[in-house]
């Protein structure tokens, strides 16, 4: 189950902020194998002004809606990980009007040991999980 943080500027209704973390996740169950219902979200509001991202050079026209993913996650391939960079830009511009300049995303690998979803054990390793 990938863990998504979501950094967005203030700005947006409660309904339209809702509607960006569903969509996230739909991507998360059909594109990047995370298991239906098992959603990791941590969304978070930042004064304009507060979220910085230059365009690297590509040039890009970065506006006030700029969303910064980022997604911890284990054994996901490069296939898998380009194709949720793809169609996260697609659904979110489709069906949240999301410029896909708007957009970035960073994956963040770790392992079984790295998690505890609580009662300080670590169920991936226990066979909890």
């Amino acid at each position: 189950m990938p863990l998504v943080r979501i950094e967005v500027q203030r700005g947006r209704s409660s309904e339209e902020l809702r509607k960006l973390a569903d969509v996230i996740q739909e991507v998360m169950e059909e594109v990047f194998a995370a298991p239906r219902g098992d959603r990791y979200q941590v969304l978070t509001e930042h004064p304009v002004g507060h979220v910085i991202v230059a365009d690297s050079g590509l040039g890009f026209h970065r506006t006030d809606k700029v969303v910064v993913l980022q997604i911890f996650h284990q054994g996901r391939s490069v296939e898998q990980k380009t194709a949720a960079y793809e169609q996260l830009a697609l659904r979110l511009d489709k069906e949240c009007g999301l410029s896909p300049e708007d957009l970035v995303v960073c994956m963040v690998e770790n392992d079984r040991s790295d998690w505890s979803f609580g009662e300080g054990r670590a169920q991936f390793l226990t066979g909890e999980l």
